[in-house]
């Protein structure tokens, strides 16, 4: 009866263990994922335009638990202010994993258009994504893993486990999508707001002359810190030096 009893009782207290376990995993995989990356971003970068200033690009991230907001607001400055008096806003939102940023909305918008507000939602479980531009909707299938949208891309780099020295993933932007490869280099010394640091670039690899180039300079030091991005389009070349940044969490 003894044996019985000591041998219910371990059972009891296995399978109690277990369930623990089980209830406490979800728990654990949360804080990890709160754990990653930083909590909150405010960066701001000097924008130029074939060599010469054009304005600034702000850009802030905050998450709230998993869920996470990632804005970036582009505005002239200057004497280009009387050309170009309004701004740029793209806004990604979605939620931080394990496997990095999973963005569910991607918005682009021009103060000064507010008729091409083009929207991009992604359908996780469907794998599809739902556009809306101009009073048009359509759909896409085909939404792969580790997919990002046209902003959250740069920041991928500081939150995903781990970014391979040859990196493919889908790009969505507010009207299409686009698979995108890139192949990381060294990317020499470049002046931050922290001092001289070390970079790697991942520059997009391109099958044809027409598309867009795509370079990013980021610092392993600091967690993969974008600090440069260039966009080569049409005979223009567009860049961004980061100039301030405050990081939390």
């Amino acid at each position: 009866m003894i044996k019985i009893l000591l041998l219910a009782a371990s059972l009891f207290a296995a399978a109690a263990q277990a369930a623990a376990l089980k209830d406490a995993d979800p728990l654990r995989a949360k804080a990890r994922v709160e754990s990653y990356g930083p909590s909150q971003l405010n960066l701001v970068y000097d924008l130029y335009r074939n060599g010469l200033k054009l304005g600034q690009v702000t850009d802030t991230f905050n998450r709230s638990g998993t869920r996470y907001t990632l804005v970036s607001e582009t505005r002239a400055t200057g004497a280009l202010k009387m050309l170009w008096p309004g701004n740029i806003r793209l806004e990604s939102t979605g939620v931080v994993t394990p496997q990095g940023l999973r963005p569910t909305q991607f918005q682009h918008a021009r103060s000064d258009a507010p008729n091409k507000l083009a929207t991009a939602r992604l359908d996780w479980k469907r794998r599809s994504i739902a556009y809306q531009y101009k009073g048009k909707s359509w759909q896409v299938n085909g939404l792969q893993n580790g997919a990002q949208d046209q902003l959250s891309q740069i920041y991928q780099f500081m939150f995903a486990p781990s970014v391979p020295a040859d990196y493919s993933l889908q790009v969505v932007s507010g009207r299409d999508l686009n698979d995108y490869r890139y192949a990381r280099s060294k990317g020499g010394d470049i002046q931050t707001p922290f001092g001289t640091l070390a970079t790697q670039q991942y520059q997009r690899v391109m099958h044809q002359p027409d598309e867009k180039a795509i370079t990013v300079w980021v610092v392993p030091a600091r967690n993969n810190l974008p600090v440069q991005i260039r966009v080569e389009e049409d005979g223009v070349t567009l860049e961004q030096r980061l100039v301030r940044a405050s990081v939390k969490g």
